[in-house]
Parts: structure tokens; C-alpha cells; sequence
């Protein structure tokens, strides 16, 4: 249950039906009284929107979203809460994650371990994970259990218990798992170390799912202070994607989500990165490496403070590393010194975000030689422009992912949760086909000018071990 980038690739399965959920709903008991106020109306999508999504925000505050899609009974029924690692303490690294994990270990009403059962007996699936700006919690379900998952959802909203003898043993399951995904694969401690060493100052420096000596102080009560302090409904989102009509949904929603309470959300207040001085380095050599690779990271805003940079940098980073047409490979690849290259922007992000380069020298290529070349051609990128036919295939590339997404029973959801956890709009999603088409061979150059920059870059190697070279 750790950070799931590729989400969007979540393997769908066939889900039955069996019985009526009304029924099984009923069988939960009853959750506090409505809160007082009115339900906001319904908003349509506007026309031509990427998924077509609706939305409604209950009395309580919590943000509804509906996506509908009727090639199949069946939904998506995911709840998003604006909370993760980096809203953590400082010194509880992995509270967010750990308390995660917790969240199948049983309500008031619920004994530990029957939701996801609940969810298999009734032909469905269910998972959960967290990143640093946001807490997920996802079913796959047919249509008629719907009404079933929101009531058991909005049941550990509000009931966790968080019993010591469920803690106990969940802690090390969360230490097992930090030692499979980071700490036995020397990819992922490289990855670690070099974000830890690139954010001087924020949290998102720190890893999502923690230090273990820091998984091991978290004690019950710092877990049920954070609990208290962010599972509520006016700090999470709703979000249905399938064979579903928003005004069920939003009829559904009130009678259960609608009947928690827990005052306003809580205000995100995180440290900030000082601005950009020098350049830094990190080495790191392991046995098991057998071939180097290099990683270059540069200081870039979020979609959130400018829009019409990050849709720019989104098209400089295909631009520049995605695949044999881009400017890294045709320089480093075709030129005999790379195996492989690549670039990254990761613009939903609720602070400052950073632009990734990354390649791999082929077998015999010193490293030295690799970097320069890299550094050469960034140099050269920034310097020119960048050419309209390299612009005008990244966008046809781009679009053209954005007509697949809409096939996904959880590409919708899972865009469009992240994106109001991040404090987007839901046009940003809904309308980022138009706006990247929009994006000149001028407005790439000069993100590129405006980001491509020595100082507050980062640049990692990880190499093999001495005398373990291939």
C-alpha cells in the first residue's frame, strides 16, 4: 500500500454481482445525524471535457465528483484526502502511510480486517495508497454494491479504533515493506537519498513511506491526532467513476458521507525551500549495480502557482526525452554514449516540484563522458530554439493519450482525485487537451530557459560498486 505511480494502469477484473446492496447497507449501523445545511446543486462538465465529469459538495464539505461511464455495471468508488507525508511532523515520517494501512484494521462497528473482505464477497476489489500530498481509498465494484462501499467508507471516516494490538503488528508489516520496496532494490535507496538531498527544506525531501527508526517511534496517539486532524469530510473528495448518474450518487453520498461531521479542513502549513544556491552531488555505489545511471533534477513550479508553465514543461519534458524522436535520445542514444534516455515534470504537486533528466551510458561509456554530453546538450536546447515539428509531434503524442484515459475505469478517478487534492481545479484536467494545444515552440523555450539552470540542480550517480564494473 505504498505510493502507486501508475495507478492509471490498476489491472481491472471481473467483478459479479450477488444480492441487493441496499440490503447489505441496512445490515451497517447507523452513522451520527445529518449535518445541518443544504447540499450544493449539481455542476455539469462543460462541453468538450476530457472525462465529463460532474460534481456536487455535500453540507459538510466534502467534494463530490462523478464521472459517468456505462460501458459496464460496474464503478470505481474512490475517496481522496488531502493529507500525506508531507503534512507529517517533523521526526514521524510515514505516520501518513502507516496510518494507511491501519485504516483495514477495524471500526466501532466493523472488526478488523471484514472491509476488504466484505468488498471480495461481494465480487469487488479494494487497496489504498499515499503519496505526499494526498491519502487514497479505492473499490472496484458492481454498480448495486455502491451504496454499500460509501457506507463502510464513511464508516472508517468517522469509527477507526486504532487498537494497540492491531499497531503492534502493523508496524512491522510496514518495516517488511520498507525493506522489499526501498531498502533490497538500490534503485529505489538511491532515489531516496537524491530527493532527500535535493528539497533542503520540505517535506517532500522526506520519504513517503518513512525513516524506519522513525516507523518505529510512531505511537497510537500521534496516529489518532493525525486521524482526527484529517479524516474528516470537508478535507476529502468523492470521486465515482462508471455506470453511475450523479444525482444517485449525490442522494447516495448524503446519507452517508453526509452524516459525518468534523469542522473545516485543516490548513496546509509547510516549510519552504530557500531559494536556489549552488549545485549539489550525490554518489552512491551498490554490489548490486552491474550498469551506472545518472539522474539530473532542477527546481520547477507546480501546476498550481503557473499553469501555463507547467503545461509548457509538460511538453518540453516529451520534447527532450520521450523516446528515439526526442533531443536526449538523438544526441546521447544515437550517438553510441547512452543505452537509454528519458525526462519527467511532475506538475500536480501542491508546492514546488522539480524537472527530472535521466540516461544510462552504455556498457563501456565512462560516466564522465555521459554527463557532459548531457550537460552539452542542455546547454544547446536552452540556447536555441526549440524546433515547431519537435512541438507539434510531443502534442499530437500527448492529446492522444488523453482519448485512451477515457477507456480506464480508474484513469478518470484517479486524474482527477489528484488533481483537487493538490488544490487544481477540475478544469485543469478537463481542459488540458485544449490548453496544451495551445503551447508554442516560444513557450517551451522559455520554460526550458527558466528551469534548465545550474543552480538548485542536483545531479546522482549510481554506480556500481569498485572493481564490480562490467
Amino acid at each position: 500500500m505504498t505510493d502507486i505511480r501508475d495507478a492509471d494502469h490498476i489491472e481491472r477484473r471481473t467483478l459479479l454481482a450477488a444480492g441487493a446492496a441496499g440490503a447489505a447497507l441496512a445490515a451497517l449501523p447507523a452513522l451520527p445525524a445529518l449535518a445541518q445545511a443544504t447540499t450544493q446543486a449539481t455542476t455539469p462538465s462543460p462541453a468538450g471535457s476530457v472525462f465529463g465529469a460532474e460534481t456536487f459538495t455535500l453540507a459538510n464539505g466534502m467534494k463530490g465528483v462523478v464521472i459517468p461511464m456505462s460501458r459496464a455495471p460496474v464503478v470505481a468508488h474512490m475517496v481522496w484526502y488531502r493529507v500525506g507525508a508531507a503534512d507529517e511532523t517533523t521526526g514521524q515520517s510515514g505516520l501518513a502511510h502507516f496510518l494507511e494501512h491501519l485504516m483495514f484494521k477495524g471500526t466501532t462497528t466493523l472488526p478488523a480486517g471484514q472491509f476488504s473482505r466484505r468488498v471480495a464477497r461481494e465480487g469487488g476489489r479494494d487497496n489504498a495508497f499515499t503519496g505526499h500530498d494526498y491519502t487514497a481509498y479505492f473499490q472496484q465494484v458492481a454498480a448495486d454494491r455502491l451504496p454499500l462501499v460509501m457506507g463502510m467508507e464513511a464508516d472508517r471516516m468517522t469509527n477507526l479504533l486504532l487498537d494497540e494490538k492491531d499497531i503492534a503488528p502493523e508496524r512491522l508489516v510496514v518495516i517488511e515493506e520498507r525493506r522489499q520496496v526501498v531498502d533490497n532494490n538500490p534503485r529505489s535507496r538511491f532515489r531516496e537519498r537524491l530527493q532527500n538531498a535535493f528539497f533542503v527544506n520540505h517535506p517532500y525531501g522526506r520519504p513517503i513511506i518513512g525513516w524506519e527508526s522513525e516507523i518505529r517511534a510512531i505511537t497510537r496517539d500521534n496516529l489518532l491526532a493525525f486521524y482526527r486532524q484529517h479524516y474528516r469530510p470537508s478535507n476529502a473528495i468523492l470521486v465515482v467513476q462508471g455506470a453511475a448518474d450523479t444525482e444517485a450518487v449525490r442522494r447516495m453520498a448524503e446519507d452517508t458521507y453526509g452524516r459525518v461531521t468534523g469542522g473545516p479542513a485543516p490548513e496546509r502549513a509547510r516549510p519552504q525551500e530557500p531559494p536556489p544556491l549552488g549545485t549539489r552531488r550525490v554518489t552512491v555505489r551498490d554490489a548490486r549495480v552491474r550498469e551506472p545511471s545518472l539522474s539530473r533534477m532542477y527546481p520547477a513550479p507546480s501546476a498550481r502557482a503557473d499553469q501555463g508553465v507547467a503545461d509548457a514543461l509538460d511538453v518540453a519534458a516529451h520534447v527532450l526525452g520521450s523516446g528515439p524522436s526526442s533531443i536526449l535520445w538523438k544526441a546521447l542514444v544515437d550517438s553510441g554514449l547512452a543505452a537509454s534516455t528519458g525526462a519527467w515534470y511532475g506538475g500536480d504537486t501542491v508546492d514546488q516540484t522539480e524537472f527530472a533528466l535521466s540516461a544510462a551510458p552504455r556498457p563501456g561509456v565512462a560516466p564522465e563522458r555521459v554527463e557532459a554530453a548531457l550537460d552539452e546538450t542542455i546547454a544547446k536546447a536552452v540556447q536555441a530554439e526549440v524546433a515547431g515539428e519537435q512541438v507539434e509531434s510531443a502534442i499530437r503524442q500527448l492529446t492522444a493519450g488523453a482519448a485512451f484515459a477515457r477507456d480506464s475505469l480508474m484513469g478518470g478517478a484517479r486524474t482527477i482525485g489528484a488533481a483537487l487534492t493538490v488544490g487544481l481545479p477540475i478544469e485543469s484536467v478537463e481542459a488540458w487537451p485544449t490548453r496544451i494545444r495551445t503551447v508554442t515552440p516560444e513557450r517551451v523555450t522559455a520554460a526550458l530557459r527558466a528551469v534548465l539552470k545550474e543552480e538548485g540542480s542536483i545531479t546522482g550517480w549510481l554506480l556500481p560498486a569498485e572493481g564490480n564494473r562490467s
